[in-house]
């Protein structure tokens, strides 16, 4: 059997169609100058899949079948994961200093609850377990766990390893490297992992911030969702955040990515610190 043709470029026409399909799985916008992003980004798939040109991907992936079994794939090479441990670090400044202490004690002993969404490869969850723990090594009896979300598997499964290359970690301050991260016996290597403490505190999950509801063991005191809500649309961003109300305490804290604002959003929040919501009582 011959392999099949190489493909041509994306057309136009195709490229409306896979932007506003994936819009309306995923909830990622694709303007125009996504274009060749996408088609780069696809073309591994068509390769991977043997299929020869963009419309009969797009044909097998809005099929039953492709629904089923690609749907998944096409999502994890289209999503962005850009992200580091300590990333935009006054948060957890401010989580240390004026967020934790005013958790009612009762609270901090039965196990505070916060959500990493849209985790990525989980820089950020674990970086809020070490935050939260330091926090507990001054603070007798406090407790925590953490759900990390994603709709990409790939990362997801990177995430639950815990290893990364040592340049990953340059941002940690370096008690933390000693008290949270393990070398690999094999210097040569140069990677780490996230000790087994820490990544017992941490629950990875896949999510769709488009399902229509949240299978979550809810409510959180503290939810991150940084440096996603702005690849939505401004009716789309509403959405998602009134769903993260939903699954916020009444006084829990909501921190959004430095690019992001609610200006214009009926939600039930008031900016607090820079970037920083509380969700009214």
């Amino acid at each position: 059997m011959p392999p099949p043709a190489k493909s041509s470029g994306m057309t136009n026409r195709e490229f409306s169609l896979f932007s506003q399909f994936i819009e309306s799985t995923c909830g990622i916008r694709m303007p125009d100058s996504k274009k060749l992003m996408l088609e780069s980004r696809l073309q591994k798939r068509l390769k991977h899949l043997g299929i020869g040109t963009f419309q009969e991907y797009y044909d097998y992936l809005v099929s039953k079948q492709g629904l089923r079994d690609e749907l998944v794939s096409m999502i994890d090479v289209v999503t962005t994961n850009k992200t580091d441990f300590f990333r935009e670090a006054a948060h957890f400044t401010y989580l240390t200093e004026s967020v934790l202490p005013r958790i009612p004690k009762i609270e901090q002993q039965n196990g505070i609850k916060v959500w990493s969404a849209g985790c990525s490869s989980g820089e950020e969850p674990y970086t809020l377990a070490m935050t939260l723990s330091e926090f507990a090594r001054n603070n007798l009896g406090f407790r925590y766990s953490i759900l990390a979300t994603d709709i990409c598997t790939e990362v997801l499964k990177s995430a639950h390893r815990g290893i990364y290359d040592e340049e990953k970690i340059a941002p940690i301050p370096q008690l933390l490297k000693k008290r949270y991260l393990l070398r690999s016996k094999d210097r040569s290597r140069c990677i780490v992992r996230v000790c087994p403490e820490l990544r017992s505190k941490v629950t990875f999950r896949r999510l769709n911030f488009m399902d229509e509801t949240f299978d979550v063991e809810s409510p959180f005191r503290i939810i991150f969702c940084r440096n996603v809500i702005i690849y939505f649309d401004r009716e789309t961003q509403e959405v998602l955040l009134n769903k993260f109300c939903r699954h916020l305490l009444p006084g829990g804290y909501l921190f959004l990515g430095h690019s992001e604002t609610l200006n214009g959003l009926n939600v039930p929040l008031v900016q607090v610190n820079s970037t920083v919501y509380r969700k009214l009582a």
